[in-house]
């Protein structure tokens, strides 16, 4: 299921395709883009109405797109999802392709993302910087680029398998070479340095968003009920003056109350 569908109540979803596997139509069936909370409803919910559940997540993953580190791994990892991650080449980022001073030709896939090669983004200017120092590293390693960023992808326990996107034989015999090269604490840690676990150098790389931060409805309370009434300038004393002047204080104690405390008044334990 590529991207959730917020239309669709998720349990919905389930039956259909627990139906269409039971029927031998779909071996198994997996999620792309999901975040971490929705992965979770969707496990409890297989379990709940015993549907079939989701065996696998596809997120985007790289040097530069780390976010997942955060949640959607260990989320997998924690009920036994697959992880088939995809762009860990971050569109031709980390093969080195684009360096500072240089412009970057466009074609029709760069004009449908822009904002992934735009270089007016704070984002993209951080990756300009980061391709340099991983650039850097990847000559100390003895190792090209891309093998890096390959191999980094492939490092993560949570990670089962990493899709590449060769479009040429040459770049898929390149990129299936990568297979060999292990990274050592040493050059984990010095990624690390450069881009922090769990950033995402430019959140546009992300191309799902949640709801939840794109619809600004969703982020605020309607204008009547942002805060409440404000308390006029003054002493807290003048404050609860005007607000009960006129009125008797016992009116404002609920009846239970008044008559539970008129009991014990009257009661013979107080009579001295």
């Amino acid at each position: 299921m590529h991207r959730p569908d917020l239309s669709t109540d998720i349990d919905e979803t389930l039956s259909v395709l627990s139906d269409l596997v039971r029927a031998g139509k779909l071996m198994a069936i997996g999620t792309s883009d999901f975040p971490a909370e929705q992965l979770v409803e969707a496990q409890w919910t297989a379990d709940r109405r015993s549907h079939i559940p989701f065996r696998t997540e596809q997120p985007p993953y790289s040097v530069f797109v780390r976010g997942i580190e955060a949640d959607v791994l260990p989320t997998a990892q924690k009920y036994g999802l697959g992880v088939l991650t995809w762009s860990p080449l971050n569109s031709g980022w980390l093969t080195g392709r684009f360096r500072r001073g240089e412009p970057i030709e466009t074609n029709l896939f760069r004009q449908a993302v822009a904002h992934k090669f735009d270089l007016d983004l704070p984002g993209n200017q951080r990756k300009l910087d980061a391709v340099e120092r991983l650039s850097a590293l990847a000559d100390e390693a003895g190792i090209s680029l891309t093998h890096l960023a390959l191999a980094f992808a492939s490092t993560h326990p949570g990670v089962t398998s990493v899709i590449l996107g060769a479009r040429t034989v040459e770049q898929l015999t390149d990129q299936l070479a990568a297979s060999g090269v292990q990274l050592d604490d040493e050059i984990l840690d010095r990624i690390d340095e450069i881009v922090a676990p769990g950033v995402t150098l430019n959140p546009a790389d992300f191309d799902y968003r949640r709801p939840a931060l794109t619809d600004s409805e969703q982020r605020r309370r309607p204008a009547h009920h942002r805060s409440p009434p404000r308390r006029p300038r003054g002493s807290y004393r003048s404050y609860m003056q005007d607000q009960f002047r006129g009125r008797s204080l016992i009116r404002c104690v609920p009846q239970e109350l008044r008559t539970a405390v008129t009991r014990a008044a009257n009661s013979p334990a107080n009579s001295t």
